[in-house]
């Protein structure tokens, strides 16, 4: 029993142990853009006054002031809130907001919405994106 203890030990530091060659991300394809999204946002929330749109499609952080503001976003900044998290019962406006395509090769379909204090949170850590839509 030890033996075999030992053996699964020594196969998963040898496992986690990386190469010296370049990767690419699996859902990439072998992109090397940093994004390429669309951003929406719904000033209203209710469509009444036209939705605006963003395409943001970037190398690098200094190709426009979007894909700088992109540059600081992780396709995790886009998940949403677990359904196990208490979040405070507060309204932050009506606003909607959609960001859907790749983000360093990670595809991203992510909704926002100023409904709750998690909510509110989630749009602040993309408002610097959010805010590009004009």
């Amino acid at each position: 029993m030890h033996r075999l203890a030992l053996a699964v030990i020594a196969a998963l530091a040898f496992a986690a142990c990386g190469s010296d060659e370049p990767t690419t991300p699996a859902t990439g394809g072998g992109s090397d853009e940093l994004a390429s999204l669309v951003v929406t946002v719904d000033s209203d929330g209710d469509g009444a006054e036209a939705p605006k749109e963003l395409e943001v499609s970037c190398k690098q952080p200094t190709d426009s002031d979007a894909c700088g503001a992109a540059a600081g976003i992780s396709a995790a900044d886009l998940r949403p809130t677990a359904d196990d998290v208490a979040c405070t019962q507060q309204f932050g406006g009506p606003e909607t907001a959609t960001i859907k395509g790749a983000i360093r090769g990670e595809p991203v379909d992510a909704s926002f919405a100023r409904s709750d204090g998690c909510e509110i949170s989630r749009w602040e850590k993309v408002a610097p994106l959010l805010d590009q839509v004009k």
